[in-house]
């Protein structure tokens, strides 16, 4: 029985750990947190995953909340007019062919926690640096690091050819609030891009005590959105949350007259740098350790794909390490698989990348025809599903006007 370590208890970590136990496979999980801290701590990411995602976890039996969470059912996107503040320039919204649904990862995570001991997995709780990296690479076969955040990650060195941006581009903002109006007549993840200031998109979700919104903001760094330097309380995020909904979007601010915080950690602010990193970190003792998802591949939640590309990274790894059988784990098997990954992960790399830019010319008027074209604003609706459906007409001007030409011949 083949023995594999995985530093990291998150959406990529437990679900391959969980698969690899599953097909008989020891495994042993490091992380440091337990289940409770993670429950009683601030929230971690808003999570959003759609369809082909959420179809990983069920395909592992790990979709253990898929009755009591709110369904996403569609996509809609408002665009200040820059010229006339709290205005809006065009909007649309349009139905995803099959649900999105966002848990909680502190409610999620603790539970799969659970469950992967119960199927008899060792859990770890330790913090992990390369001493620990060494110890266990020298007991497992394979040490994966699925952990995103912390010293080691940084081990695995930036891949510049694959890395555009080398500091952030958005100060981000979460509120988990309840209270919020319903949008209507279908559930949706409402996107307000503001130009110049940033955006702001809410969905619903499901946290610790029942249905709630998720409010995301993505300020310009220096702009009137990256304000939450020295907030906090949970009071005052929340206060500013609301007033800057009231500031820029007066159509949200309907919806938020009667919000409270879903408890008093629901709330996250922060920064980070979007990073491809090489896929194999050497040891001082040259044994090799794999990076998996966001250790790896480090988008801006513009898009709402972190969670989707940790599920989809962990089906790739898992696939891989089955095919493998009991040949050795080497560093060009590591490389080779990691390529496979990112034959999906770049067209999601370089779709966020031109969302963190002012937007392109071709791009505006392909998201103002979708408000006159219900078949172009379902089509990108559901391209955030499986992001490789944008090429190649959202990056090129003169496939953009053929596209939007296209899907207005079928609205008409």
């Amino acid at each position: 029985m083949r023995r594999i370590a995985i530093v990291g208890a998150g959406q990529a970590g437990l679900q391959l750990g969980l698969g690899l136990l599953d097909k008989g496979y020891e495994v042993t999980l490091v992380t440091n947190r337990t289940g409770e801290q993670i429950r009683a701590g601030k929230v971690m990411s808003s999570q959003c995953m759609f369809h082909s995602a959420l179809q990983t976890e069920r395909d592992q039996g790990l979709n253990f909340w898929e009755e009591q969470c709110p369904a996403v059912e569609g996509i809609g996107l408002n665009v200040v007019n820059p010229e006339v503040p709290g205005q809006s320039l065009f909007s649309w919204s349009a139905r995803l062919e099959r649900y999105a649904q966002s848990v909680d990862q502190r409610l999620k995570m603790p539970v799969w926690m659970e469950a992967f001991t119960r199927r008899g997995g060792e859990l770890r709780i330790e913090d992990v640096g390369i001493a620990e990296l060494e110890g266990l690479s020298a007991s497992h076969e394979l040490v994966l690091l699925a952990a995103g955040k912390g010293e080691v990650v940084n081990q695995f060195a930036r891949d510049a050819q694959r890395s555009v941006y080398s500091a952030p581009q958005r100060a981000l903002s979460l509120t988990y609030v309840q209270g919020m109006r319903p949008m209507s007549p279908y559930s949706r993840v409402a996107f307000n891009l503001i130009p110049g200031v940033g955006e702001y998109f809410v969905f619903p979700a499901l946290t610790l005590n029942g249905p709630c919104e998720i409010m995301v903001f993505e300020g310009i760094p220096g702009g009137p959105l990256d304000c939450w330097q020295g907030i906090t309380s949970p009071e005052e995020h929340l206060a500013k949350s609301q007033e800057l909904v009231r500031r820029y979007l007066p159509w949200e601010a309907e919806r938020c007259s009667d919000l409270s915080l879903t408890d008093d950690n629901g709330f996250l602010s922060g920064r980070f740098t979007p990073t491809v990193r090489k896929p194999v970190l050497t040891l001082p003792s040259g044994r090799p350790v794999f990076g998996m998802a966001d250790a790896l591949v480090v988008n801006d939640p513009i898009t709402g794909q972190g969670a989707n590309n940790a599920a989809k990274c962990s089906k790739v790894y898992l696939d891989a390490i089955l095919a493998q059988g009991a040949r050795p784990f080497t560093a060009q098997w590591m490389e080779q698989t990691f390529e496979q990954y990112w034959s999906y992960a770049r067209h999601v790399v370089e779709w966020t990348n031109t969302l963190l830019q002012p937007p392109a010319t071709h791009l505006l008027q392909l998201l103002g025809a979708a408000s006159a074209s219900q078949p172009l604003a379902s089509v990108i609706s559901n391209g955030f599903d499986d992001p490789r459906q944008f090429a190649p007409w959202w990056f090129d001007a003169g496939q953009c006007q053929h596209f939007i030409q296209k899907m207005s011949q079928q609205a008409a």
